[in-house]
């Protein structure tokens, strides 16, 4: 398996990085995990635009999911023809969020293109993967992703604040690649985002082999919250930065 980092940054994007958007790969198929602002431009230095085997949405801010939009013109305005629908994994209402964002009537909507399927806890496969989603803290209805294949693994944490069920998620996972959009000490708001510190506990409360710092916005200093990370966390602690490659 192989996880490539498309966009990391946060809110929206920096002058070096789209917003989050997450390429997966294994056995020739080929996993989206969300979207955001600006993604899908840099998305085609690494694949081709109908070589997409399925999209997962972690929730539906606009910083996840917005140039879902831009992906609907891609494949609906195809020369050749739009290509069979692509399934799109999302939280409720995935299908009339991203109408309402195209200003299109929601009924078909992007149904003719997309394949919108509904989240919720539990596990399932696609195509060679095993995905594990749990519903984190977060304002709106959000997942966390642990992403499995032939015994390796990796978790997405999305958008959340600290929670237990993200702890249980990420237990003895290989890397994980946890949102640090916070400072420590700065910002005190519940149920939105973490710190450094609280992603550097979670990941030594999970035993992560790895951590990956991500959806840093531009206002935050990364390597504070890189090096408050390694306050609560031993192992190897580095920044996603867009074009950096994971292999398991």
């Amino acid at each position: 398996m192989e996880l490539t980092v498309v966009g990391s940054a946060g809110s929206f994007p920096s002058a070096d990085s789209p917003c989050s958007c997450y390429l997966v790969q294994a056995d020739g198929f080929t996993l989206v995990v969300d979207l955001g602002n600006g993604a899908l431009g840099a998305l085609q230095k690494y694949i081709g635009l109908y070589d997409v085997d399925a999209v997962l949405l972690s929730h539906l801010h606009a910083d996840h999911c917005v140039d879902m939009c831009a992906y609907y013109v891609a494949r609906n305005y195809r020369f050749e023809g739009c290509p069979d629908p692509v399934p799109v994994y999302g939280p409720t209402g995935t299908a009339e969020r991203l109408a309402r964002a195209y200003d299109m009537d929601e009924q078909p909507g992007m149904k003719e293109v997309f394949d919108f399927r509904t989240l919720s806890d539990g596990s399932f496969e696609l195509g060679p993967l095993t995905i594990s989603a749990a519903r984190v803290a977060h304002p709106v209805e959000a997942y966390a992703f642990r992403i499995t294949h032939a015994g390796r693994s990796f978790v997405y944490t999305g958008d959340t604040g600290p929670c237990e069920q993200l702890v249980t998620l990420s237990q003895g996972v290989d890397l994980l690649l946890s949102e640090a959009a916070y400072t420590y000490g700065k910002e005190e708001f519940a149920d939105v985002h973490l710190n450094g510190r609280q992603a550097g506990e979670l990941a030594r409360r999970a035993g992560a082999g790895r951590l990956v710092l991500t959806h840093i916005p531009v206002w935050t200093d990364p390597q504070r919250n890189a090096s408050d990370a390694a306050v609560e966390y031993s192992g190897p602690v580095e920044l996603a930065r867009p074009g950096a490659v994971y292999t398991f």
